[in-house]
């Protein structure tokens, strides 16, 4: 079901990516900075796409939104946080949802620090 409720939402929120989009500017230096923030875990402010890059994290999220990891309009909405996507869902993530997905997260074991 949220395979189809994301479909929905994903191709209705297109205009809304692009729109969520405008500051392109913020976009590449979130990327630029990426590299440096490496060690560092995802959060429930992180993009979609970046949350399921990482194993941990990807499994609490799939753990609320099963199948979200295959969707197939997931490069529509994976640069968006779980909160950006939440209106355009269709029920599907709802604040319950977002809320449970980052207590989880939160209670992950703290990230390896790495020597610099």
């Amino acid at each position: 079901m949220i395979k189809t409720v994301l479909a929905a939402a994903a191709l209705a929120a297109v205009s809304s990516v692009a729109v969520a989009q405008t500051s392109p500017a913020q976009d590449h230096s979130a990327h630029a900075g990426h590299e440096a923030h490496a060690a560092a875990r995802p959060t429930i402010e992180s993009s979609i796409k970046d949350l399921l890059a990482n194993a941990e994290t990807a499994a609490v999220v799939e753990k609320h939104l099963p199948g979200i990891g295959q969707h197939p309009a997931l490069p529509q909405f994976q640069d968006m946080t779980l909160a950006q996507v939440e209106p355009f869902s269709g029920g599907a993530v709802t604040p319950a949802i977002i809320a449970a997905i980052d207590t989880d997260l939160k209670a992950l074991p703290a990230p390896a620090a790495h020597a610099h």
